[in-house]
């Protein structure tokens, strides 16, 4: 049976539709204020990209259609999520970017009636941005979720959390967080988290600093945060109690697959400026694309482009499917990220010293795709767990066969 790797129509228009915006609208706003968000306007910015977005009809491509989004499927948001992702603003406008996005996944799927209401529908409708609380600083969680340290204690009516959490982003400016916090064994125990829903205006949140990274493009940064006996009621349990980690799987491997959708337009658009350079830039007798070690840096952006658009694609169906895939994310993931500062640095070298210049984004979307490589695992970890799969099911076929 033959396999159709076209999209609809609608989601065709849908892309032409982010293309055009993007290029029109998005990216001259970005290249004004050299890719910083917050110097470019923060959050009134971002209310003003979204209302052009939901009038172009491109607004929250994931997002429930009951609140407002078109409610596509994780593989027809590949195409627009990496038109979107053209600009470093542009995951921004339409509403897509981290951590908003993975969080409207996440509460669509196991938010309550009343959670959905509360908090679903005013994050997907932009009326408020959201944060993930999970990392924490050492020696608490971070690539290894198991040293989760915040502690959720049981009171009357709820629980009280207390903890210290590092680099959430978008946590300055949130109107909510989601926390994951431990309500049974202790740090370094397998299990035993819970996540909950609370309002940033509740008592004993407090943000304390802005945690300086590369990239400046994820609205409301990436904070420091403290927790110190922050009550949340039983109602604003998000899932079930000890069953956090289960839950948060909903979240972890579509939130990969849709960064690489996103930074794969930021890679396209490394690849375009350069192209087009060594297209037209004369030099040695002729033009430097006719040069042979030019043609071998633009192929080889072209094979990690196309290898990464299809380990995508075979991830995204394996999610629609309803399967865990967390092989396959993890493999389309740590591919994409080292590909993308390949792209990055081979783009810049064609470019020369107009390269490393502020006449071209190049330098700055480097400095954009870098953190991907640690963002939502590093490339170590994605490396061991699937290693470990691999000799895992190795194993099993041994016994089977030797029973």
């Amino acid at each position: 049976m033959p396999i159709n790797l076209r999209h609809d129509p609608e989601v065709a228009d849908i892309v032409e539709k982010a293309n055009r915006f993007i290029r029109d609208y998005v990216l001259p706003l970005e290249d004004a204020a050299a890719g910083d968000i917050t110097a470019a306007g923060g959050d009134d910015l971002r209310r003003e990209m979204n209302a052009k977005a939901k009038a172009e009809g491109i607004f929250a491509p994931h997002a429930p259609v009951e609140f407002g989004g078109l409610g596509l499927d994780m593989c027809d948001r590949a195409p627009v999520f990496e038109a979107a992702g053209y600009s470093t603003f542009g995951p921004v406008a339409l509403h897509i970017g981290a951590p908003d996005e993975g969080n409207v996944h996440m509460l669509a799927h196991i938010a309550s009636d009343v959670q959905r209401e509360k908090y679903l529908g005013p994050l997907a409708t932009g009326e408020v941005r959201s944060a993930f609380a999970m990392t924490e600083p050492s020696p608490g969680a971070g690539s290894d979720p198991n040293a989760l340290r915040t502690m959720a204690t049981k009171v009357d009516g709820g629980w009280k959390i207390n903890g210290e959490k590092r680099f959430i982003t978008g946590a300055d400016g949130a109107g909510f967080f989601i926390i994951m916090a431990r309500t049974a064994g202790a740090p370094g125990d397998r299990g035993g988290a819970t996540m909950f829903l609370a309002p940033a205006q509740t008592p004993g949140i407090t943000v304390k600093r802005h945690i300086h990274t590369t990239d400046k493009s994820m609205i409301g940064g990436h904070c420091e945060v403290d927790f110190v006996d922050v009550f949340v009621p039983d109602e604003d349990i998000l899932g079930e109690v000890d069953e956090g980690y289960r839950y948060a799987q909903v979240r972890l491997g579509p939130a990969r697959m849709t960064h690489v959708m996103r930074w794969l337009g930021a890679a396209t658009r490394c690849h375009d400026v350069a192209v087009e350079y060594v297209a037209t830039r004369e030099g040695f007798g002729g033009r430097l694309g006719d040069l042979g070690m030019i043609q071998q840096m633009v192929a080889d952006n072209e094979i990690d482009l196309a290898a990464t658009r299809a380990l995508l694609l075979k991830a995204c169906y394996e999610l629609d499917q309803g399967n865990h895939a967390s092989n396959e994310t993890s493999i389309a993931k740590t591919f994409a990220a080292e590909a993308y500062s390949r792209i990055a640095d081979r783009s810049i070298q064609m470019c020369g010293g107009l390269g490393v210049s502020e006449d071209m984004p190049l330098a700055r979307l480097q400095q954009e795709l870098r953190p991907f490589r640690i963002y939502d695992g590093p490339s170590e970890v994605h490396r061991w767990a699937i290693a470990r799969r691999t000799v895992g099911r190795a194993r099993k076929a041994l016994e089977a066969k030797n029973r």
